[in-house]
């Protein structure tokens, strides 16, 4: 349980109190005058207003240097005030910068010489040796408690600040993988559409696969949204749950709270990989695109990472070529190694290679958030990619990463 700070305040401030009243019921057997009602009075108000050190932490040292200097003055004995004395000059250099600190301790000092002179005390060179190291000493600790606090602030802003850039980056990469998901339907949706609008009339039947396309396209985009969304919000429950439960241990679920994913039956749908690749690669041959596949080499198991960026950069260059391209012959080729795999998508541009003006969209691969998503990507796992126009027309994408032994090993490189 924490407390409030006022109300540690207070229970500090009980501490110097009962030691003040301990020693002055003390004095009189030290052989100081007993304290009379003004001496008791004083003690009082030497300590209660500890309470209030938090908020005003230079008045309150100022008004207890002040009664402690009245006190002495009135031939009480010194050290009954002098616990409240040090706290408060220990909160001074907690929440005050040196500068001030420096001026109370000279207060300090000055009050503490002034109690040796006023009583006539016999050892004042030992009253000066106090003046200087009592109030060296709990400078020393303040100090020290000061910077441990702005440490640990500049700790949790540094925190936060960390939690805030991995929002932004997590957004991010969450903004590319649906434009990743919905550009490669919309874009088949969009094509199939307008077939089935332009053969209607005269082939009814084309006009039906079409819609059956549509149909089927539109529905494995709103699973992929609902498989993002579920990420999304588990994520968020979690964090919800951390931060309501820092212990990680929930007490039992009342009636009518929401239920988890597991208990409630939804499975996550599992991300795409390569042996989804096929299915991709026939909607694109749907939206009128010839596509030849070609696999060298043993194919293995990968993880999943590895899969959904093959997948990932396969389904954008061949959205591409749909886009841009309508009616090209498309090559994909993947080939596995000992070490690494590589993917490639190779079109001979269509139409388009007739044209004397290439597409712009195409000969400029730095634009658009897809090409940026391939090439992070092939960051993210170590790989390469090398995307841009073909010198005999078309266009390729060239993708290659490291088995996942040689990941940690290999630079991140992405050229074009």
């Amino acid at each position: 349980m924490r407390l409030h700070p006022r109300a540690a305040d207070g229970l500090t401030a009980l501490a110097p109190a009962a030691v003040a009243c301990l020693l002055g019921a003390e004095a009189a057997t030290q052989g100081w005058p007993p304290l009379d009602a003004p001496g008791w009075t004083l003690v009082a108000l030497a300590n209660l207003p500890l309470v209030l050190r938090g908020r005003a932490p230079v008045a309150v040292f100022l008004f207890v240097r002040l009664c402690w200097a009245v006190y002495v003055s009135l031939g009480h004995w010194p050290v009954v005030n002098s616990p409240a004395a040090m706290v408060a000059f220990y909160t001074v250099t907690v929440a005050r910068p040196t500068r001030i600190t420096a001026g109370c301790a000279a207060l300090l000092g000055g009050v503490w010489v002034y109690a040796g002179a006023v009583s006539d005390s016999d050892a004042m060179p030992a009253v000066v040796g106090q003046a200087i190291a009592y109030p060296l000493v709990i400078w020393r600790f303040g100090h020290s408690a000061r910077r441990t606090a702005e440490l640990t602030e500049r700790l949790r802003a540094e925190q936060a600040e960390r939690a805030r850039r991995e929002v932004a980056e997590e957004r991010v990469r969450i903004a590319r993988e649906l434009h990743d998901v919905i550009a490669h339907h919309i874009a088949v949706i969009n094509v199939q559409a307008g077939l089935a609008r332009y053969v209607v009339d005269s082939d009814t039947r084309t006009a039906r696969e079409a819609l059956g396309v549509i149909g089927t396209t539109s529905g494995e985009a709103l699973t992929e949204l609902r498989r993002m969304l579920g990420l999304l919000r588990a994520d968020e429950a979690a964090g919800e749950t951390r931060k309501d439960d820092p212990a990680g241990e929930t007490g039992h679920r009342g009636p009518g709270a929401p239920e988890t994913a597991a208990e409630s039956g939804a499975a996550a749908e599992p991300a795409p990989g390569l042996d989804r690749l096929h299915d991709m690669i026939d909607r694109i041959r749907a939206g009128g695109v010839r596509v030849e596949v070609t696999v060298e080499g043993e194919p293995r198991p990968l993880p999943s990472g590895v899969q959904l960026c093959v997948y990932r950069v396969v389904q954008e260059a061949l959205t591409n070529v749909l886009k841009h391209a309508h009616g090209a012959r498309a090559a994909v080729r993947l080939v596995y190694r000992a070490d690494e795999v590589e993917a490639t998508v190779i079109d001979d541009g269509g139409p388009e290679r007739h044209r004397k003006e290439p597409d712009p969209a195409r000969s400029a691969p730095t634009t658009g958030h897809g090409l940026i998503g391939m090439r992070e990507r092939a960051k993210l796992y170590g790989g390469t990619i090398v995307v841009g126009p073909r010198p005999g027309g078309g266009f390729g994408v060239h993708l290659t990463l490291p088995a996942p032994q040689r990941c940690a090993r290999r630079e991140d490189t992405v050229t074009e």
